[in-house]
């Protein structure tokens, strides 16, 4: 189906009301909720973090913002996400790799097509939609077909250059985008009210987990010593309702089947409040080995997500436990913003938090009182700062 066909699915939203939209960016299939009025250039760059898709005039002249919308070229500052329910869209990230650029992005670089740079992406994805609609144009008609993408620098010279030694090189067609496939996106917000905790009362937004291709956001290692024996550890961790009751900010809501678990969990670090709706599923439960394997995902109701592949460990020591955790953790939305060393820390401070609650369990046979609840952000920077300080101390 092509943009002109796309009839937009009739939505009648209240003022401040969040429109839930998917669709599939560069190969990762995705699901947001948004107010009516996030054009799709607003919705890529500020809630999944692709920044290569420029916007200038915002009135679809300048052509800065031109991605692929099922295959077509399109201007991202004319149409509104919501319209895009199911749609394919490509945008300049998806056109090559860091260490494999697309054919059109070599040609860019070896013919100097570019001085700022600021309308680079628009030329690429303008001309990836001409050499592949129109694969014949010929050299007198290249500066006519580009024109719809204003440049304020260079003198278009190289830029056609640029395209008709792509053009020459692949006279049969230019290879399809190089970069589309599953991949963390990360935004930089999720179109909600920073001070506000939405309500995590929603169904989960998927019970099939896959983790997305490529390096995670955050790939943490983690050990704290409880005084618990190992074998009273593991009756905690036999029991996956009493184990749910340890995780800080974490509710178990049901059980699916097939070691498939429903949840939600609340996250509160100073601005920024989430809650998620998710699902876990117990790969690899073996006592005798020490050794239990977790994939969750999540979804807040204003965009933000979150994927992990979790591998706890217990290691007897003495009369008490090592508990390990290694974590590879990919993020989307609001809680993205988070900073490597903060989201390190703050992983920690709550892993610290259940091993104390696991310990609790294992002491009591009973859950602790009320949910864990997560760290401050206030107890966050304070700890992270002595943390700091005592290894500095023990370096000297």
């Amino acid at each position: 189906m092509t943009t002109a066909e796309r009839q937009p699915r009739p939505v009648r939203a209240e003022p401040g009301e969040l429109v839930e939209v998917s669709f599939t960016v560069n190969g990762t299939e995705t699901t947001l909720r948004l107010p009516a009025r996030v054009t799709l250039s607003d919705a890529l760059r500020d809630h999944l973090g692709l920044t290569g898709t420029h916007v200038g005039c915002e009135h679809g002249v300048c052509g800065m913002c031109t991605v692929l919308v099922d295959g077509e070229a399109a201007r991202a500052c004319l149409l509104f996400a919501i319209q895009l329910d199911g749609a394919e869209i490509t945008t300049v990230e998806g056109l090559g790799k860091p260490d494999d650029l697309h054919p059109l992005q070599r040609s860019f670089g070896r013919n100097h097509a570019l001085q700022c740079g600021f309308c680079t992406p628009g030329f690429l994805m303008s001309s990836y939609d001409l050499l592949t609609e129109k694969p014949e144009v010929t050299a007198e008609e290249l500066p006519a077909e580009l024109s719809g993408v204003i440049c304020r620098c260079t003198g278009y010279r190289n830029i056609v250059t640029a395209v008709r030694e792509t053009q020459e090189e692949f006279p049969a067609g230019i290879p399809a985008p190089g970069n589309c496939g599953r991949h963390a996106l990360a935004g930089r917000s999720a179109g909600q009210t920073a001070g506000s905790l939405p309500e995590a009362d929603e169904e989960p937004v998927a019970t099939e987990i896959v983790l997305p291709d490529g390096a995670p956001t955050i790939a943490v290692q983690i050990a704290t010593e409880v005084a618990v024996e190992d074998s009273r550890v593991w009756t905690v961790f036999d029991d996956i309702a009493l184990l749910a009751r340890c995780l800080p900010g974490a509710e178990l809501t049901g059980e699916l089947g097939d070691d498939l678990y429903s949840g939600r969990a609340r996250v509160s670090v100073g601005p920024i409040k989430l809650a998620f709706n998710g699902v876990a599923k117990i790969l690899e439960h073996d006592r005798e080995a020490g050794r239990m394997r977790v994939l969750a995902q999540g979804q807040d109701t204003g965009g933000a997500q979150t994927q992990a592949d979790i591998e706890l460990r217990t290691e007897a020591s003495g009369d008490g436990t090592v508990l390990h955790a290694d974590a590879k953790v990919y993020l989307t939305g609001r809680i993205a913003q988070f900073g490597r060393a903060l989201a390190g820390d703050i992983s920690r401070r709550m892993f610290e938090q259940f091993a104390a609650a696991v310990a609790e369990a294992a002491t009591s046979g009973q859950a602790p009182e009320g949910p864990v609840k997560p760290p401050s952000a206030a107890k966050l920077m304070l700890g992270t700062l002595f943390d700091r300080i005592r290894r500095a101390l023990r370096r000297r």
